[in-house]
């Protein structure tokens, strides 16, 4: 289980002051928006109530193309170039056009970490008063900030809607040590009405999980149900709420990116690539600001019209989630069987990653000596 790790006794240190970017979370949103902006020169302080790669949220899987890209290759743990689908009828294999990769979080948070030149400070962040952060250790002050928390969109204006009114679906998995060769998906209604269940093997490790698309529906059960199928332990579980719907990337001054602006692509419920790719993003139209380049407000609208232009593709697979746990379970194998042909899984997954396209390989920028924002 993650602890959490806001300094305590004589370390808990006030901690204030004026920065450049002050980027809250320092989960793959926040790493990604950080390491746009090394060498810019600008003052980065990054925080977030846990240390950076102690709060796995996911099973941690992603197109390798997108780990090669952003030089993340040490964090691989297995790769396949196969995804096979369980449903009461049918067991369908897919043969990929590029291969999907479980990697180990811990370490690809580092790995990307050390691509930027962020400071970092554990510290819980509780609100926002125009360009001042409100945490549990003091008040930060910044002319750009960024709101990587998460769902609950603690930087935003007004109050957010919750569970389970909100639009969110619900994981759960367990990580019981084991192996296999499949990457496995399970469409089935006797685990979860709407929703599916996965089994992701992670060399020497399976993480084994249920994800329902209505928050209502508790998904402990099936999920014990499902790892007691696979004959595989019920041990340490992690879990988390997953945003099916986008929202505005830039509100109130603020950048949102990664959970706070809904970027988790719905039906799949994948929202490593999304969070990196918008990240990357924001971190392009900020280092803008800090050199000079553009006004705030520009680098605001710009990051916000990005990320409005995906909107109709989340809208898409949103239109797509409602509808799958629709059709009858029979007719459901059949369409799957009829999908397995070369030509259509190479159409149907490459128009799937170009949602989110992974990044050339290229080496992070390079660290310079600070220098202040422009104004």
């Amino acid at each position: 289980m993650p602890v959490r790790a806001t300094k305590r006794g004589s370390e808990r240190t006030p901690l204030t002051g004026e920065w450049d970017v002050l980027i809250c979370g320092a989960s793959f949103a926040g790493l990604a928006v950080a390491r746009e902006l090394a060498g810019s020169r600008a003052r980065v302080l990054m925080i977030d109530r846990y240390d950076v790669g102690e709060r796995q949220t996911s099973a941690c899987g992603i197109p390798t193309a997108w780990l090669t890209g952003l030089g993340l290759e040490e964090c691989v743990q297995q790769t396949f170039d196969e995804l096979v689908v369980h449903t009461p009828h049918a067991t369908v294999r897919f043969p990929l056009p590029w291969t999907f990769s479980t990697f180990d979080y811990r370490t690809c948070c580092a790995l990307l970490f050390a691509q930027g030149d962020a400071e970092f400070e554990t510290a819980k962040v509780e609100g926002r008063t125009g360009s001042t952060v409100h945490t549990d250790r003091g008040d930060l002050t910044a002319p750009l900030i960024v709101d990587a928390l998460g769902w609950r969109r603690i930087l935003g204006p007004g109050e957010n809607v919750q569970p389970p009114e909100a639009l969110l679906s619900r994981g759960l998995e367990v990580h019981p040590f084991g192996g296999g060769e499949d990457m496995e998906i399970w469409i089935d209604r006797s685990y979860v009405p709407a929703g599916y269940g996965w089994s992701f093997p992670a060399d020497g490790e399976l993480r084994i999980g249920i994800g329902s698309f209505d928050p209502r529906f508790h998904v402990k059960e099936p999920t014990n149900r499902l790892a007691e199928d696979l004959r595989a332990d019920r041990v340490r579980y992690q879990g988390n709420w997953i945003p099916h719907a986008i929202r505005p990337g830039a509100e109130d001054g603020v950048f949102f990116v990664g959970d706070s602006a809904g970027h988790c692509l719905p039906l799949t419920a994948e929202g490593i690539r999304t969070a990196l790719y918008f990240g990357l993003a924001c971190g392009r139209e900020l280092r803008a600001v800090v050199e000079g380049r553009r006004a705030r407000v520009d680098a605001l609208r710009r990051y916000d019209a990005f990320s409005g232009e995906h909107a109709w593709k989340f809208r898409w697979l949103l239109r797509t989630q409602r509808a799958v746990p629709r059709i009858p379970p029979r007719l459901l194998a059949v369409l799957l069987r009829g999908m397995q042909s070369r030509r259509f899984v190479r159409w149907s997954f490459d128009h799937y990653l170009r949602i989110a396209p992974p990044p050339d390989s290229a080496p992070a920028p390079r660290a310079a000596d600070r220098a202040p924002v422009a104004a």
